[in-house]
């Protein structure tokens, strides 16, 4: 006897058998099918395998054919528990209505602007959003992957508004950084509304207690998420609820991280979905799998359908409907100094090593080990003064001559343009990856009024100078702060910047095409006058790490580019002679294995 139960307090589907069962020729199909789908499966005892809910919907094609090849039938040798049986119910007319959203009817504009004015929506949509709006009014589960300053939170409450039931409440799961923005959007959006966005933190006994209160709106970070999923997923299953996630592309590394698990145990929970990103797919095709997945759990993805399987779902405003002034980008090609040079050389033959290896034995720590190399070539380059910390550094001698030269080509050229472009009347952004380098350029150009944000500077009242919030103001409204320098797994989303600065340096840059993509979009979105001139600044240097970035960062964008087919996304710096500026003086996030074999492949060029 085969059964089938829900189990409520993991979310998780329970599959057990009687010792009987043993001889019988379906239960090996089905141990191989339930073991070999998902590393979350486990044999709890020697008659149990458990595994999640939304794996285990996923492969209900597959356990159909095995019950109808073994005739296993409900009621007679397959017994399935009524939690199980309802949700099965459920993961059906999901399939149906994916199947569905290929033919659905576009929502015409004067439906969406009447549904919507009735309960009280008061902002007026652009034609792009409208657009948007009416194809995914009409589905359960959608995307909307607008670029920065396009209006997405505009787009999300509109859905949300147009759709729910007064008894329906909202969840977003988002960074914190963000959370400011969908209070004020609600405010703009629904002034007469008396509900407002609670957080969801301060531990589980208040997270539980906030919970028992039934909010309508309610804001959670990923993290925090990842802790208190359980309490979130018995919420969802007891009361009628929307789940929306802004920057969705932060779940692609799919069940691998505890973050990722945690929103994909939700998946089968809510009464409606929408994912938002301008970057779903920051490193490959791959990134969209877990994103849609956690739209239709029921349809399996892949690599090869994916994209497929979304476009019918999602929508986008790119950069070129924005109707956004050009944006200039210069590539500035530096050569490193003569024993920076040499002791480069060593240091990347030693990377070198350390990718052969992680590709051919992978794991975690290997992988992790060669993260942190990277990200000490690429501070390496950027600023050699960042290894001085290091008291075993294998080269002592060489390092103290690299030492003796000052500082790197990189940063010369930052500190030099910074202070030529600030007598300009310029505001300066200044992008780097590595803390260090963040405030280490902060306190050489103190004089500049300089202030930073890396993910040490906690976010806060925008009257308090120390937090994130109060930088910003700062730099906005203080004439005597001319220079802000930023790092961009920190600072590449929720700000906006346009207004006060169009002048952006990047010292270094790493593999996340997503970090760079929204960067950009700090000073470059939606509001600029078309008179505005903006330009950026990648400065690297010859024969180094910096070339590989620069080639694999373009190969991430064209692709997903392609797969949004959206043209716009296509950013290709233009080189520029230093000799032709006047007055010239002489941690990696986002590595993937195709990275290490491009960074493998370049190293090892004769030259490099």
């Amino acid at each position: 006897m085969l059964r089938i139960e829900y189990r409520d307090y993991d979310l998780k589907a329970k599959i057990s058998w009687d010792i009987d069962d043993e001889s019988e020729k379906w239960l090996d199909v089905i141990r191989r099918l339930l073991n070999d789908y998902t590393d979350e499966s486990v044999q709890e005892d020697g008659f149990c395998i458990t595994l999640p809910w939304w794996n285990f919907v996923a492969l209900r094609p597959e356990l159909s054919k095995v019950f109808t090849t073994y005739k296993l039938k409900p009621g007679s040798n397959l017994i399935i528990g009524s939690s199980a049986e309802k949700l099965l119910r459920n993961s059906k007319t999901a399939i149906d209505r994916y199947s569905k959203a290929v033919n659905t009817q576009i929502i015409s504009s004067l439906d969406i602007k009447q549904g919507l004015e009735a309960i009280g929506f008061v902002r007026n949509l652009s034609d792009k959003q409208m657009r948007n709006i009416s194809k995914i009014a009409g589905l359960s589960a959608a995307a909307t992957f607008s670029v920065p300053g396009a209006g997405k939170t505009t787009e999300a409450l509109a859905f949300f508004f147009y759709r729910a039931r007064l008894n329906e409440s909202l969840l977003v799961i988002a960074p914190k950084n963000a959370f400011a923005a969908w209070d004020e959007q609600l405010l703009d959006c629904v002034p007469s509304t008396t509900s407002q966005f609670v957080r969801l933190r301060g531990g589980r006994e208040r997270i539980e207690k906030t919970l028992s209160e039934n909010p309508r709106f309610m804001l959670i970070s990923y993290q925090q998420l990842s802790r208190v999923s359980d309490l979130i997923a018995a919420y969802c299953a007891k009361n009628p609820t929307y789940i929306f996630l802004d920057e969705s592309h932060r779940i692609k590394s799919g069940i691998g991280k505890q973050t990722a698990r945690a929103v994909l145990s939700l998946s089968h929970l809510p009464v409606g979905k929408l994912i938002m990103s301008g970057t779903p797919m920051p490193q490959s095709i791959e990134d969209l799998i877990p994103q849609f997945t956690f739209l239709y759990p029921e349809k399996i993805a892949t690599v090869d359908n994916v994209v497929d399987l979304i476009r019918p779902v999602y929508v986008r405003t790119n950069k070129a409907e924005l109707c956004l002034p050009p944006l200039t980008r210069n590539m500035i090609r530096l050569q490193m100094a003569p024993m920076q040079y040499e002791l480069y050389k060593l240091m990347k033959y030693e990377v070198a090593r350390e990718a052969a290896s992680a590709l051919t034995i992978p794991n975690k720590q290997t992988f992790r080990n060669l993260g942190r190399s990277v990200a000490r070539l690429l501070q390496f380059v950027s600023n050699p003064a960042l290894l001085s910390s290091e008291l075993s550094f294998a080269h002592p001698d060489l390092l103290a001559a690299v030492l003796a030269e000052g500082d790197g080509p990189k940063l010369k050229y930052v500190l030099k343009r910074t202070r030529q472009l600030a007598k300009e009347n310029k505001k300066v952004l200044i992008w780097s990856s590595f803390v260090r380098n963040v405030e280490y350029l902060a306190e050489r150009l103190a004089d500049l009024g300089a202030v930073f944000i890396h993910g040490g500077v906690d976010a806060g009242n925008e009257d308090d100078d120390e937090t994130r919030e109060g930088k910003i103001k700062l730099f906005h409204d203080n004439p005597n702060v001319q220079v802000m320098i930023a790092n961009p797994a920190a600072a590449s989303e929720g700000v906006s910047l346009h207004k006060v600065c169009h002048h952006a340096i990047y010292l270094d840059r790493t593999f996340n095409a997503a970090h760079y993509l929204q960067s950009e979009d700090r000073i470059h979105r939606f509001g600029l006058s078309q008179e505005q001139t903006t330009t950026i600044e990648i400065v690297e240097c010859i024969e180094s790490i910096d070339e590989t970035v620069r080639e694999r960062l373009k190969l991430k964008i064209d692709k997903m580019a392609e797969a949004l087919d959206d043209s716009s996304l296509r950013p290709d710096p233009i080189a520029l002679d230093p000799t032709d500026i006047d007055d010239f003086e002489s941690y990696s996030t986002g590595l993937s294995e195709r990275d290490i074999e491009a960074l493998l492949t370049d190293i090892s060029k004769e030259g490099n």
